[in-house]
C-alpha cells in the first residue's frame, strides 16, 4: 500500500472494517475529526487525497458539440435523477425539462477545457466544503442532519517543499425543511451525537463523534510532502511532474491510469469493476489535480466513453449553483449508491461530487434517496500567495 494511502487509512478509527466502502464526505470528516484532535499532526493525509476543480465557465456549447449533435441527445423528462442543494430529491421542478444526455455533456466540458490557459505557480490551492448527512434521535423522533466542513489545501508545484492544509468544521444543520420540523419538536438541540453506518455485517463500527451547531475552530497546518515529491493519489502515488506529464490523448490517457488498477477498490481491497475505478480516479483527476487544461479535456472525454455513465439533467450542487450532473451507479456492500458529479457547462469545469443511496443493501439504515455526502469545489488555483 502506498504512503498517502496509508496514512489516510491509518487516520480512520480502527473500529472500521477496512473493507467498507467510504464515502467522500465521511472521509474528510474523519479527517477533521484527526486534525481537531492533534493539530500537529503531518497533513500527508489530507491534502494529497483527490477531488475536485475550479468552478469558471461561461454559457453555451462549443465546437465538436454540434447543434445537430445536441438535438440528437436531447431528451424530454419530467423528474428523477440527481438530487437537489438541499438533498431532498431532484434539482429541479416537475415541469418538462431538456436533459443532454451524459456523452453530450462531457464533450462540451471537454471543449471548454481545451480552451483554458493557465500559468504554474508556488502552490496549486484548493477550497472545498464537504459534507454528510446523518440520522439522530430515536424512533418516531428521528431526524436527518448534514455536518459540513470547509478545507483548503496549498500544494507545491516543486518537489521538497511543504504541504499545507486547514480545516474548520461549518456546523451542522437539519438537512431538509421536514427535518428542521422535526429538529424544533425536538427542543432544537445544539449537539449531535453522531453514529456512522457502515455496511451490514461489518467487523466493526466507527466510534460516536459529536457535532455541533456551531462552527468550530479553524486548524492549519504543514507536513513535508510524502517521500520529497508526491502530491496526489491517481492510483498510486504520484509526482506533480507525473500530474504534468499525463497524455491528452482519451486512449492514451485511459492506457496509462488503467496500468494502476489491480481490481478492487481505491481504498480498500473489496472489489471493483474496472468502469468504476476507472470513472473513481478519473473524477478526482477533472475535479482536483493541477493537470493540464488539455489533460483536464482528455478526461473529460475518457469519461464520455464509459457507457454506464448517464446524464441525470440540470441540477443545483450543495451550494446552489446550477450545472449539469452525470453519475455512474456502484454495487457495494452497503447497497448501490450512485456517485453523481456535477458540471457547469457554460464554463467546463466540475462544480461538485455527490454520493446518494439508490438501492439499500438489506440490514443498512440508510433510506433510499438519501444524499450521503457530497464535496463542492469552491476555488481551484496556481498562487505565489503563502499559506495561512
Amino acid at each position: 500500500m502506498s504512503d498517502v494511502l496509508r496514512t489516510l487509512r491509518e487516520a480512520r478509527p480502527a473500529e472500521l472494517d477496512p473493507d467498507a466502502p467510504v464515502d467522500e464526505g465521511v472521509r474528510r470528516a474523519e479527517l477533521a475529526r484527526a486534525m481537531a484532535a492533534a493539530p500537529s499532526a503531518p497533513l500527508s493525509a489530507a491534502v494529497p487525497a483527490r477531488r475536485r476543480m475550479r468552478p469558471v465557465w461561461g454559457l453555451g456549447l462549443a465546437g465538436a458539440v454540434t447543434a445537430g449533435a445536441v438535438a440528437a441527445a436531447a431528451v424530454i423528462t419530467t423528474g428523477g435523477g440527481a438530487t437537489g442543494g438541499d438533498g431532498t430529491g431532484p434539482g429541479r421542478s416537475g415541469a418538462p425539462t431538456v436533459t443532454l444526455d451524459a456523452r453530450t455533456v462531457l464533450l462540451a466540458a471537454a471543449e471548454k477545457a481545451d480552451g483554458q490557459s493557465e500559468t504554474m505557480r508556488a502552490y496549486w490551492h484548493q477550497v472545498t466544503i464537504s459534507s454528510g448527512t446523518y440520522t439522530v434521535g430515536t424512533g418516531g423522533d428521528r431526524y436527518d442532519i448534514t455536518v459540513r466542513s470547509r478545507s483548503e489545501s496549498w500544494t507545491p508545484s516543486r518537489p521538497g517543499g511543504k504541504q499545507w492544509g486547514g480545516q474548520q468544521d461549518l456546523g451542522a444543520r437539519p438537512a431538509t425543511k421536514a427535518d428542521e420540523e422535526a429538529w424544533r419538536r425536538a427542543g432544537a438541540p445544539t449537539t449531535f451525537k453522531i453514529k456512522v453506518p457502515v455496511a451490514p455485517g461489518a467487523k466493526g463500527r466507527l466510534k460516536p463523534f459529536t457535532a455541533t451547531t456551531a462552527p468550530g475552530r479553524r486548524y492549519f497546518n504543514g507536513s513535508p510532502l510524502v517521500d520529497g515529491d508526491k502530491v496526489f493519489w491517481l492510483g498510486r502515488n504520484v509526482t506533480m511532474k507525473d500530474l504534468r506529464s499525463l497524455p491528452s490523448d482519451p486512449k492514451r490517457l485511459k492506457a496509462e491510469l488503467m496500468r494502476w488498477y489491480k481490481g478492487h477498490d481505491t481504498e480498500s481491497n473489496r472489489p471493483m469493476a474496472a468502469d468504476d475505478w476507472l470513472y473513481t480516479v478519473a473524477r478526482g483527476l477533472v475535479m482536483d489535480m493541477p493537470v493540464k487544461p488539455a489533460v483536464r479535456a482528455a478526461g473529460f472525454r475518457m469519461l464520455a466513453g464509459l457507457p454506464a455513465v448517464k446524464s441525470l439533467g440540470k441540477v443545483t450542487d450543495p451550494e446552489g449553483r446550477t450545472g449539469n450532473a452525470i453519475g455512474l451507479e456502484e454495487k457495494t456492500p452497503t447497497g448501490v449508491i450512485r456517485n453523481e458529479m456535477i458540471i457547469d457547462m457554460s464554463s467546463g469545469t466540475a462544480l461538485a461530487s455527490v454520493n446518494v443511496m439508490v438501492a439499500p443493501a438489506a440490514g443498512t439504515t440508510i433510506p433510499a434517496g438519501r444524499t450521503m455526502g457530497s464535496t463542492v469545489t469552491v476555488s481551484t488555483e496556481w498562487t505565489d500567495s503563502k499559506p495561512r
